[in-house]
């Protein structure tokens, strides 16, 4: 989870960015090659939330480890510091916070 500045004109960028064909190839081509196979970001208000399906090789901390030393990734993630606020319960070097799942309909007798 993470929220955008409560701005109409930065939440519209933001969406613009996000459109398909907007982030940079080389940021979708990290996402891909970080077994990163279905990733999408829904929007309520200035509230974001991400939902990702991973595979067997994704790890959080070796991407997190290559997308600092890539200069395209770096760039996209100082674009998105403008329009991003992060959550006020959130550690400082903490952008996206992880929900916790608490509800499935499909464990309900």
């Amino acid at each position: 989870m993470l929220d955008l500045h409560d701005e109409a004109e930065a939440i519209r960028a933001y969406r613009m960015w996000h459109r398909p064909g907007g982030p940079p190839a080389a940021v979708t081509r990290s996402i891909r090659e970080s077994d990163i196979r279905a990733l999408e970001i829904w929007q309520v208000g200035d509230r974001l939330c991400m939902i990702m399906e991973t595979g067997p090789a994704f790890s959080a901390a070796a991407k997190a480890q290559r997308d600092a030393t890539d200069p395209d990734v770096r760039a996209w993630e100082t674009l998105m510091d403008q329009f991003q606020r992060r959550l006020p319960f959130a550690p400082a070097e903490v952008k996206w916070v992880p929900a916790e799942r608490i509800y499935s309909l499909a464990e309900q007798p």
